[in-house]
């Protein structure tokens, strides 16, 4: 396997984790789910496109690294990067030092569910492997370039200036790659403004302009915006304390409602998440599940029109992530929702898209519209050998500066 480098994506109880080298298709992949418990085990795919399943009961976070990085060892990886989703005030990748780590740290009041998860896999890998230069890509630095009319939330200045309180955005590594990809897609709108909808368990939107994103659908935390597989996206915020007067519920009630009851799973009465489950049992007649495809297709559909403001001129839309990818039926309903922007949606290139794969489904007229299979770790691996590459480089000035004088 050619230069490679090591990404990381920790859960709170579960790992994933890719091998990722020039070629994609030599990448090593997998997760390492249930930790902490008896059930334990690792899946994934091994060279050559081996499947693979390793059972390692009650083992956490550290023990299951030891053990990816035991059956890794051989393919000597050049780095490691760390998926972590909220960075705070952090605007691009950085080296791992214990002044970033603190940072990360500090950031976790604003991603509680994730921060401390990405935290544990950071302090794993260092004590393992204190020689590899390892990185921390963060979800929220492709937001950093909206402009302060598009983070600033309307509340008392000192929450922002003090507090930190603003709209930060999240799933940007996937966000940053199929807007780079569709640029490079779609001919002769090489730069210009896209419109890109990552559609998963966790859902957001995104407006980009000259690859830069000006506009986002989550904010502070991931629970802003869309309808997700569990999440609520956005409701009114006196719902807390509509909820703490007539049901007594604490604020960590609700937070959890909002976070882990609600979306798909609410919505459908507690059928599914999956979206997949939703529209089967739809098929069959079921009414909660019928509504809760509506309400995400309708409040994804509202929320690319409002994002359209973002951007002076529209080239094009396009849908990512499990859902985004992989269902016809959830794209061509969003669509008939957006009747005004000139969009030509082709029900055949829509329906004939294999699952998993790249291709465009308009019709020719109008904005383009494509399905781009996210890279997250492919985006994070090249963001983290940037990183190291900038970190050698500026090593060596100081010893060209000696060997000129």
């Amino acid at each position: 396997m050619s230069t490679s480098v090591l990404v990381i994506n920790c859960g709170s109880s579960s790992l994933k984790y890719a091998l990722v080298s020039e070629n994609r298709e030599d990448r090593i992949y997998g997760l390492a789910e249930n930790l902490g418990s008896a059930d334990a085990r690792i899946k994934g795919i091994t060279a050559g496109g081996q499947p693979l399943e390793l059972s390692i009961p009650n083992a956490g976070h550290e023990q299951a690294l030891e053990t990816i990085l035991e059956r890794l060892a051989q393919y000597k990886p050049q780095a490691i990067g760390h998926r972590v989703v909220h960075g705070g005030t952090l605007t691009k990748a950085e080296l791992l030092t214990p002044e970033i780590v603190e940072r990360i740290r500090a950031a976790t009041p604003l991603a509680p569910l994730h921060n401390p998860a990405h935290l544990v896999g950071i302090d794993a890998t260092m004590r393992l492997f204190p020689e590899l230069p390892q990185v921390a890509v963060f979800d929220t630095a492709f937001h950093q370039t909206m402009p302060a009319h598009a983070y600033r939330y309307a509340v008392p200045k000192f929450l922002y200036t003090e507090h930190n309180v603003r709209r930060y955005g999240f799933h940007g590594t996937s966000h940053a790659y199929v807007s780079e990809r569709g640029t490079e897609l779609a001919g002769s709108f090489k730069q210009g403004g896209w419109l890109t909808a990552h559609l998963g368990n966790g859902s957001s939107t995104c407006a980009i302009w000259n690859g830069q994103s000006v506009d986002t659908s989550m904010g502070l935390t991931p629970l802003e915006g869309l309808v997700m597989g569990t999440r609520s996206g956005d409701v009114d915020p006196s719902l807390h304390s509509f909820l703490a007067a007539n049901l007594g519920w604490d604020v960590y009630k609700i937070d959890k409602m909002l976070n882990k009851e609600s979306g798909l799973l609410g919505l459908s009465n507690n059928l599914s998440n999956d979206m997949r489950t939703l529209i089967e049992a739809s098929e069959q007649g079921n009414e909660d599940a019928t509504l809760a495809i509506e309400v995400f297709c309708y409040r994804l559909a509202k929320s690319l029109a409002a994002l359209s403001c973002g951007l002076p001129r529209l080239d094009g839309l396009i849908f990512t992530g499990g859902i985004g990818e992989n269902s016809a039926y959830i794209r061509e309903k969003t669509m008939s929702y957006l009747p005004h922007f000139g969009f030509n949606l082709s029900k055949e290139q829509n329906s004939g898209l294999k699952r998993g794969t790249e291709g465009r489904i308009d019709a020719g007229t109008g904005p383009q519209i494509w399905v781009i299979p996210t890279d997250e770790e492919g985006r994070i691996a090249k963001e983290t050998k940037q990183v190291v590459e900038q970190e050698i480089l500026a090593a060596k000035k100081p010893e060209a500066m000696v060997s000129s004088a």
